[in-house]
């Protein structure tokens, strides 16, 4: 049978190979141009979060399949990564890249004016951290925007809940909303989800996901340095403060959390879970560097998810279900690495193999697919909002993280019901504003403290 090509890309891929670009002076703009598109039916797309990811997204949305996309406007609270962003895309997109100095924005309000670039049935893309999701998406539903925005989208209940109801509201309003848990997009776990729902593994009882990898990205952080801001360096390095992505519990493993409850067609009730911190010297961060959360869904079946950001250990990066009937491989490496494959027994073998999943080569990468997904959906005004299941991905794996830290099961209804926000007035931030968790006196923050702390996370 043939093979599938092993390595999925990644949207960091795009800036891999690129330098920083040194920052300008901070880009003010006196007027706001809304941007008119011509007579073809060009989607215009304004870009909100100028990082790797959000980059990333830019490119897949300049180059989807049916249609033509313009990039018209970008927004960030760093300058240099406006240039940066801007660079990069003009290299590879300069015909579809078509953003002013006076379209370029910079600072806490510059969401509002990068939206304001649009005409309602435009794209919005969201990929800053997650702490802003609500502001920008309640913006997007005001202005009629379709959206994309890059997973997690909450950390905390009272953000689950709000997310929830902007979520019912962009239905309403007939809105395309497309979020960047990229699994779903996967052409292979498609089939997969398929063969799984007509009962060829028969009734999944149990599943098991596995990110266990050095660390990477900002999960780590030593001491604030003084400069910038303690805001705007929490911000450079979200992905060590639960307020700003719910930690790496969140941001790393809610691609596996979520496909696995798509194969089972439901969300957990509950979890359990345990973690800790090994050879941390100087790191400030809140994360833990292992955690092994136990999920249990209404029908009693289980959901392991085993995470580490350990440097020199095994890695185990992939995803299984188990059925009454059979088993499956659902990601082979990676978030959503093919072949996924069906097998008679609990075992991967391939004496065992009944099914491996085969893609054309134009659909293996599933962050271009959901990219072409989302604009079919625009462009043939098909039903099209993930921002309900984004949240509720979001909201389990706070729960996972949440049974960790406090070394308590938390239910769903537990986490969506919680009144800890570790992040409130998003909306009022400037640049000179406070950072919502601050350092002691030795510049250190809290972590959790399972067992001692039970009642919050830290």
């Amino acid at each position: 049978m043939p093979k599938t090509r092993k390595n999925v890309s990644s949207r960091r891929d795009f800036l891999k190979n690129t330098g920083r670009t040194a920052a300008g002076a901070t880009l003010l703009a006196t007027a706001t141009p809304r941007v008119h598109a011509a007579e073809d039916n060009t989607i215009q797309v304004a870009l909100i979060g100028c990082g790797g990811r959000g980059t990333g997204a830019a490119a897949n949305a300049l180059s989807v399949n049916n249609g033509p996309t313009k990039l018209v406007a970008v927004a960030d609270v760093f300058a240099e990564r406006v240039q940066s962003s801007l660079n990069n895309l003009h290299r590879s997109f300069e015909t579809k890249v078509d953003v002013p100095a006076e379209r370029q924005f910079v600072g806490f309000d510059g969401y509002r004016q990068a939206m304001d670039c649009l005409k309602p049935g435009d794209i919005a893309i969201f990929a800053t951290p997650l702490a802003f999701r609500g502001v920008h998406f309640a913006c997007a539903i005001e202005k009629g925007l379709n959206v994309f925005m890059e997973k997690p989208l909450t950390a905390d209940g009272p953000t689950s809940r709000r997310m929830l109801e902007l979520a019912e509201k962009s239905v309403q309003k007939n809105l395309k909303v497309g979020v960047g848990l990229m699994s779903r997009h996967s052409r292979a776990l498609q089939e997969l989800h398929e063969r799984i729902q007509d009962g060829q593994i028969g009734d999944i009882v149990n599943m098991r996901g596995y990110r266990m990898t050095g660390p990477v990205a900002s999960v780590f952080s030593e001491k604030w340095p003084g400069q910038p801001s303690e805001l705007l360096w929490q911000l450079k390095r979200f992905h060590s403060f639960i307020w700003a992505s719910g930690g790496c519990f969140n941001d790393f493993y809610i691609h596996i959390i979520d496909h696995c409850c798509w194969m089972k067609n439901a969300w957990p009730v509950k979890a359990q879970a345990l973690g800790g911190r090994h050879y941390r010297n100087d790191y400030v961060d809140q994360n833990f560097d292992s955690y092994s959360t136990e999920y249990t869904f209404a029908d009693g079946a289980r959901l392991i998810m085993d995470g580490r950001c350990i440097t020199g250990c095994q890695t185990i990066y992939s995803s299984h279900a188990h059925g009454t009937k059979g088993s499956a491989t659902l990601s082979k490496h990676s978030d959503c690495g093919m072949p996924s494959a069906i097998y008679t027994g609990q075992n991967a073998d391939r004496s065992n193999e009944v099914w491996r999943s085969e893609v054309a080569a134009e659909e293996r990468n599933p962050y271009q697919n959901e990219w072409n997904d989302l604009l079919a959906a625009i462009r043939d005004d098909k039903p099209f909002n993930e921002a309900k299941s984004g949240v509720e991905a979001s909201l389990v794996s706070s729960m996972g993280r949440k049974a960790a830290h406090t070394g308590r099961e938390i239910t769903f209804e537990e986490m969506l019901n919680s009144e800890e926000e570790y992040a409130p007035g998003m909306d009022k931030l400037t640049m000179d504003s406070p950072a919502p968790l601050k350092a002691d006196a030795d510049g250190k923050y809290p972590v959790p403290l399972p067992g001692i702390v039970t009642n919050r996370e830290y």
